[in-house]
């Protein structure tokens, strides 16, 4: 590898973290302003529908090498966990009256779930210190929503979370274990592909697919497209390919507090006292899973 791409792997191997953690937060905000206007698996069809074409186009310019009909499978598999149930599960669950902030409580799981199945699948040593920053994460995120969770869910909002919790975990690491080594533009059209066919046939068995065409909506689709579908998810594999996953994952925590700053500078939503702890909360349990020693 050159110098100049040395140089620009490192930058962005240190900016990828936090630009990460700001797109993937964002998506909350693009949700909040496309579900009024369409029903959830409607609108997610429409969002993976944009993104296959965005990366076709993106293949019949560049013509990277096809990957072959393992990894096509592989990448699938990755497209059907890492999009289809944790979208599908997310977008479910906040349509059947979830609070956002539930929501992100039952997903912000994720990084101790994943630690604890990569320790024994991928055999990846998780410390005693990582630990210790992995549950101070789930305090953080609990004092950061804790005030901003009224209402009742019915008992499928709960399960659809959850769906969208194992989805997302066994998505990634399944991604670490056989999606490491194939070409990203390539992965990633097979990975849409199989969440557009999800998605699809979801909303013609169970919704109307009416979509109010606002400026809102096509704003949020296009927000949801190039910066979370495609820039977040590409940094996100970027990030597992180069790190452990959890550290990678352990990156969760921080959405939660984002998508609270990002919703109080928005929406005038209240941001207590309670909530600017457990932001520090959480940004100390990131701290010390990413933590290196030596």
């Amino acid at each position: 590898m050159s110098a100049p791409a040395a140089s620009f792997t490192r930058f962005v191997a240190f900016a990828a973290p936090a630009v990460f953690v700001f797109l993937w937060a964002s998506g909350f905000i693009g949700a909040k302003y496309g579900l009024p206007y369409a029903e959830p698996m409607t609108f997610l069809t429409v969002r993976m529908g944009g993104v296959v074409l965005l990366v076709g186009a993106i293949i019949l310019a560049t013509r990277p090498k096809w990957p072959s009909r393992t990894e096509v499978l592989h990448s699938a598999v990755t497209g059907l966990l890492v999009h289809g149930c944790y979208l599908g599960g997310v977008f479910v669950a906040i349509a059947h009256k979830l609070p956002a902030g539930f929501a992100a409580l039952v997903v912000s799981l994720q990084p101790v779930l994943t630690s604890t199945l990569a320790n024994v699948l991928l055999g990846e040593r998780v410390t005693p210190r990582q630990w210790l920053g992995l549950a101070l994460g789930i305090l953080g995120v609990y004092l950061v929503v804790h005030a901003h969770t009224e209402g009742e869910a019915s008992w499928f909002a709960w399960a659809a979370a959850t769906f969208a919790l194992i989805g997302m975990t066994i998505g990634t690491l399944y991604q670490k274990r056989f999606g490491g080594g194939i070409e990203w533009r390539t992965g990633f059209l097979c990975q849409y592909a199989a969440a557009f066919a999800l998605f699809l046939l979801a909303a013609l068995a169970t919704e109307t697919m009416q979509v109010q065409w606002t400026a809102e909506f096509l704003l949020a689709v296009g927000w949801l497209v190039f910066g979370l579908s495609f820039g977040a998810i590409w940094l996100l594999y970027f990030l597992i390919r180069q790190q452990a996953a959890a550290r990678v994952l352990s990156l969760f925590y921080l959405t939660t507090p984002v998508t609270a700053l990002m919703a109080w500078l928005m929406f005038n939503e209240e941001l207590s006292p309670l909530a600017l702890v457990g932001m520090g909360v959480c940004v100390v349990g990131v701290a010390l899973v990413n933590w290196r020693t030596g």
